[in-house]
């Protein structure tokens, strides 16, 4: 990495946590410069302006998140335990996770809704391809004859996002895992009953 890389790579990683806990409207420029240590001039010098930051930061952290939940699904063999795998990330990993501010998907999300247009996209596609890996594990399933044949997987994959990510909502709110676990026992509840052969 060059030196104007590694001067952004370590702009991003010092806003990371502040971006998702604080929002991008509540994590101002003197926050920015709070946390690294850095002055304005170097921080816009590096980045265009803060919608530049908040996008790289939203994928820098968003490719932490994935690159977790991808190692814990390719741990398993079966795409059962693959599927399991990737709802259980949430509740063995919800204190750092919550430390961290949460879902940074979660939290995304619920600021582009109508604040961020310029961030919606890529928020939108963070969605899909999450849906789209959940799929993948589920039409894996039906070939191994693990899964039912006449299951709706994009319908699935998508009730099971909803699930998890107001899971997290609400104990976010309540600062507790209650609300996660009690999403994350129905999505198992799900796929035992409905989806498993």
């Amino acid at each position: 990495m060059s030196k104007a890389e590694q001067t952004r790579q370590f702009i991003i990683e010092k806003t990371a946590t502040l971006f998702n806990k604080n929002g991008y409207a509540g994590t101002s420029l003197s926050d920015m410069t709070a946390a690294t240590g850095l002055t304005k001039g170097s921080i816009y010098g590096n980045f265009q302006n803060k919608e530049e930051v908040a996008i790289a930061v939203f994928k820098h952290s968003l490719g932490e998140l994935t690159g977790k939940i991808k190692r814990a699904i390719a741990a398993e063999t079966s795409a059962y335990d693959k599927l399991l795998a990737f709802i259980n990330f949430y509740r063995n990993n919800w204190s750092s996770i919550s430390v961290k501010g949460g879902c940074v998907m979660l939290n995304a999300a619920t600021e582009v809704d109508d604040a961020l247009p310029f961030m919606k996209s890529t928020v939108q596609q963070a969605f899909a391809n999450w849906a789209k890996e959940m799929t993948k594990i589920m039409e894996a399933g039906i070939k191994k004859n693990e899964f039912r044949k006449d299951i709706d997987t994009k319908a699935y994959a998508s009730t099971f996002l909803m699930l998890i990510e107001g899971g997290i909502l609400l104990s976010k709110v309540v600062n507790g895992p209650d609300h996660l676990n009690l999403a994350l026992d129905r999505i198992v509840k799900i796929i035992n009953e409905e989806i498993v052969k």
